[in-house]
């Protein structure tokens, strides 16, 4: 049957504390909605709808490069049944299942959907709810049973002592027959400590007209934990690193201190790669095999080759560094910067939209940006690539087996030919021809005795 799915994202979330929507606080690379959407597409659902309310425009300004959503505008906020007839338009004529999320349930596993979306068109219910077991369910709705089937959910406001004391609890995650949903919905009244129409109250409404409601326990808790602090937040980072950093481990990848490691969803590491404490890979990283990342490492959107060694305290950002290179410490690559196969780049070297040619070497303390370097360079120690004329950035090229001495300046744009040598401190105004040398200073001149005439002037 078509899945569709509904993510409800309209609330104010007031205990984060915070000037952005909460489901537009970030998680392990991504926001809360964007991991609710990412679970929810393993699905293949003919339509997505996102019911938003509280800073409506940021939430669909932030998804706006997520193909197809439909937005439905949520005001004022009177309950999640409320929310969920906003979107009514969208599907009204629609068959199938419907398949309500929480944009602030972010942990939810694509298999624990899929479960319950074939629990639910199995039993030919009219709603299947995804309850779980926990050890303290304080501030959950209840399920409550009859003779082992549910029967209501009754909120933590609205429950006697008795019905606080169960720990089954609704997880605000459903599986909706479409056939004469909203007409459902609507007669779900608003008679409650908050006054709003609650969408768990269609347990009863459903079981009163005489039809099937079933239940889907989920295997592990922390899936549908919602997010509603900064605590929470942080609770669910330490879950998400985990989980990433255990199956990395059983896949081949050393991870000397996982506690201290921390690895985006999305990121790829190759077998035998180590990786040592307060490394941090982010985003669409990939690290090759047999790589080894040491401490302070931050690495975010870049593809690392096999067998480098990336040294302690490298920034390195959307680049890409090839077989068998070797980086930093303390070095910083970013916006596109290349280092080709068995290059190096050393101690306080930058590489900004840089191609660093195969086995070139730029060791010490330079600046190299906008610039094509060829294969077997050696820049030297305090190089700069003057890239940046006052209006616009400027070309700089090396090319293969050239030489730039030490503190050497090249004014973009120019080109050092093949083989060519750039003596010590020389600024590199004109192209430099293949096989030439270019120098820039005077010839040295020495005084004699100068120092100890200049002690004699001094009272």
């Amino acid at each position: 049957m078509d899945i569709h799915v509904v993510i409800l994202a309209a609330g104010k979330g007031t205990r984060m504390r915070s000037t952005q929507p909460k489901v537009l606080h970030r998680l392990g690379g991504a926001s809360l909605i964007e991991h609710v959407l990412r679970t929810a597409a393993s699905l293949g659902p003919k339509s997505a709808t996102i019911v938003v309310g509280h800073m409506a425009e940021h939430v669909r300004s932030a998804l706006q490069t997520w193909p197809g959503l439909q937005f439905a505008i949520q005001e004022p906020q009177l309950g999640t049944a409320h929310a969920l007839l906003q979107a009514e338009r969208f599907l009204a004529d629609k068959p199938g299942t419907l398949l309500l999320l929480s944009g602030d349930v972010p942990l939810l596993a694509p298999r624990t959907l899929t479960r319950l979306v074939h629990q639910h068109e199995q039993s030919h219910a009219a709603l299947t709810v995804l309850t779980a077991n926990v050890e303290d369910p304080h501030g959950y709705g209840r399920i409550v049973r009859l003779e082992g089937r549910i029967a209501r959910i009754v909120e933590e406001k609205d429950a006697s002592p008795a019905e606080r004391r169960i720990r089954e609890i609704n997880s605000g995650i459903y599986a909706f027959a479409l056939e004469g949903l909203f007409d459902t919905v609507r007669a779900i009244d608003a008679r409650n400590a908050q006054g709003e129409h609650y969408l768990p109250d269609m347990v009863a409404v459903l079981r009163r007209r005489g039809r099937h409601v079933d239940t889907l326990v989920v295997e592990d808790p922390r899936e549908i934990r919602g997010i509603n602090s900064r605590e929470e937040l942080a609770d669910a980072g330490r879950f998400l690193r985990q989980q990433k950093n255990d199956e990395l481990m059983a896949a081949g990848v050393t991870i000397e201190d996982p506690a201290s490691t921390f690895i985006d969803p999305g990121v790829i590491v190759g077998t035998d790669t180590v990786l040592h404490p307060f490394v941090m890979l982010e985003g669409r990283t990939r690290i090759g095999a047999g790589c080894e990342i040491h401490s302070g490492t931050r690495i975010v959107n870049s593809m690392i080759g096999d067998g480098v060694a990336i040294n302690n305290h490298c920034v390195i950002t959307d680049s890409r560094v090839g077989p068998g290179a070797v980086v930093g410490p303390f070095a910083h690559l970013r916006a596109d910067a290349d280092v080709r196969e068995d290059a190096r780049v050393g101690n306080f070297v930058e590489l900004k939209k840089t191609s660093l040619g195969s086995g070139s070497k730029a060791m010490h303390l330079a600046y190299l940006g906008d610039a094509t370097i060829g294969s077997h360079v050696n820049i030297g120690a305090g190089t700069i690539t003057c890239n940046y004329d006052g209006s616009r950035k400027q070309p700089t090229m090396i090319e293969d087996g050239a030489f730039i001495g030490s503190d050497s300046q090249l004014i973009a744009p120019v080109t050092v030919g093949k083989g060519a040598y750039v003596g010590s401190g020389t600024t590199v105004r004109e192209n430099v021809p293949p096989g030439a040398l270019a120098v820039s200073a005077g010839k040295q001149r020495n005084i004699e005795d100068w120092v100890e005439g200049r002690k004699k002037k001094i009272p």
